[in-house]
């Protein structure tokens, strides 16, 4: 029986995981300039330490969730921790443009270990009871805003005040504390027999990086480029070949019936569009801010302080209750409807605006309905799965958000940038682009309620999964 009085410090340590691998792809962002500087990067190439993360992140997560399955959430999640370390170590030793990316890319690797692996282990404390499971997954989804606002002043705290180098071993003191409390706070067992499917990870592996790949490559190079069509039929190459290994092995790295859960889908969906419309609102928001109101990098950054303590409030003191009182598919289509409120209110932005008037109320909308619909739709696609699966149901909803983050942003951008968001210093087109962008993310958002809407079933019990999952860790 693991002792329910650790449970609740397993969770510090998942929450700090979630914290962790979202903060790796921001705080970055203020170093690049340096990192140029020092390693000769060509600015086209200088993007792809913040895509070499997140390239290996997205193509193997599905793999990360299998691996937890097979071998144990608890070794997995240890392991994760020790490749993000090195990954960490090498990428402040770098001396040379492709060691530093290759060393990106070992980093994205760990966190596809450890990401997926962090909400098998949540279920696993947490999922045969309903009400501590919402809080839970509340504390766990408030610490990705809460990492990425972080992410972006500890960056320009180390660049000012340090180097570069150490927005990377910033990590390893704290991978080193995560390995030395995975054994003594998280619970053993989980690992089970059966194959790994190598020719099904490979497949969906080069699927989803060559995919990933090719959509924040696109908006660099243009969509009409011959090889960014080139690697999407490529990926589509692949992801086919994976699907037809899955329907012909026994054993396969993802049974395809799992889709026939008709909630599992619908909030992996919902999940994919939110990620969708999130993050090109982030990403916009941002340069608004510092382009056109003329923000430097600490006020833009303290400008998101209040739309992320209203997540992190909303999603730990609000969420929890109403999804209670009235149930996930509510939440969620009310919360993706608020989101779309939101980020329309923020497409009126003016070149002459300021952020009292143009920026802190709208955005405070739009938190709101990230707050009210990301809790309930993680909860239901990680609860619809059976508890053999929980690895993979794990790998596989992070990987909507992240592909849905991917897709969004460089649609987006596409969508910006036929609107006049490349025209840097002309303040009025640079608005326009920014606004057709968050419009273009309303539109989403306001997709997504229509969709979860149709799709989701009403009201959804706990399972016997969340059941038998907390009976085989008491």
């Amino acid at each position: 029986m693991f002792r329910s009085s650790l449970r609740w410090w397993a969770l510090a340590l998942i929450a700090l995981a979630q914290f962790m691998v979202i903060m790796d792809t921001s705080i970055i962002g203020v170093a690049l300039p340096r990192m140029r500087e020092d390693l000769g990067f060509s600015p086209g190439e200088l993007s792809w330490v913040f895509n070499a993360y997140v390239v290996a992140f997205g193509g193997l997560l599905l793999l990360g969730g299998r691996l937890s399955d097979l071998f144990g959430a608890r070794r997995i999640f240890a392991t994760g921790w020790a490749v993000l370390m090195a990954g960490s170590a090498a990428a402040g030793l770098a001396g040379t443009v492709e060691v530093e990316l290759a060393a990106r890319a070992v980093q994205g690797a760990g966190a596809a270990l450890i990401a997926p692996s962090a909400l098998t282990l949540l279920m696993m404390l947490f999922g045969g009871e309903p009400k501590e499971l919402t809080k839970a997954l509340a504390l766990y989804g408030a610490a990705a805003p809460a990492g990425g606002t972080a992410g972006v002043f500890l960056g320009g705290v180390i660049t000012e005040y340090a180097s570069w180098p150490w927005v990377f071993y910033l990590n390893i003191p704290i991978a080193a504390l995560a390995l030395i409390a995975t054994p003594a706070l998280m619970p053993a067992g989980g690992a089970r027999r059966g194959s790994l499917d190598a020719a099904g990870a490979l497949s969906v592996t080069a699927g989803l990086a060559t995919a990933v790949y090719a959509i924040v490559r696109a908006p660099e190079i243009g969509w009409n480029s011959g090889r960014i069509w080139t690697a999407l039929a490529g990926a589509a190459v692949l992801l086919a070949a994976f699907l037809a290994i899955q329907a012909k092995r026994r054993e396969p790295l993802m049974r395809l019936s799992l889709f026939a859960n008709r909630n599992l889908s619908a909030a992996n969906l919902a999940q994919l569009l939110l990620g969708a419309a999130w993050i090109p609102m982030w990403f916009y928001l941002n340069l608004y801010l510092q382009q056109v109101l003329g923000y430097s990098a600490f006020p833009s950054g303290a400008a998101l302080l209040p739309m992320t303590v209203l997540i992190m409030i909303g999603m730990i003191a609000v969420a929890p209750r109403a999804i209670a009182r009235f149930g996930p598919k509510t939440m969620i289509v009310a919360g993706l409807a608020v989101l779309a409120a939101g980020l329309g209110w923020l497409a009126l932005i003016r070149p002459t605006g300021s952020y009292l008037v143009d920026v802190l109320p709208a955005s405070l909308v739009a938190a709101i309905g990230m707050a009210l619909a990301f809790i309930p739709s993680l909860g239901t696609a990680l609860s619809s799965a059976r508890p053999e699966e929980g690895g993979l149901a794990s790998g596989i909803v992070n990987t909507s958000y992240q592909v849905g983050s991917a897709l969004g942003l460089a649609a987006m951008t596409a969508l910006a940038a036929a609107h006049g968001a490349d025209e840097l210093g002309d303040l009025p087109a640079l608005t326009n682009g920014y606004s057709a962008a968050l419009l273009g993310a309303a539109g989403i958002a306001a997709a997504a309620a229509v969709l979860a809407a149709i799709t989701l079933k009403p009201h959804p019990t706990p399972t016997a999964a969340q059941a038998e999952t907390a009976s085989a860790t008491r």
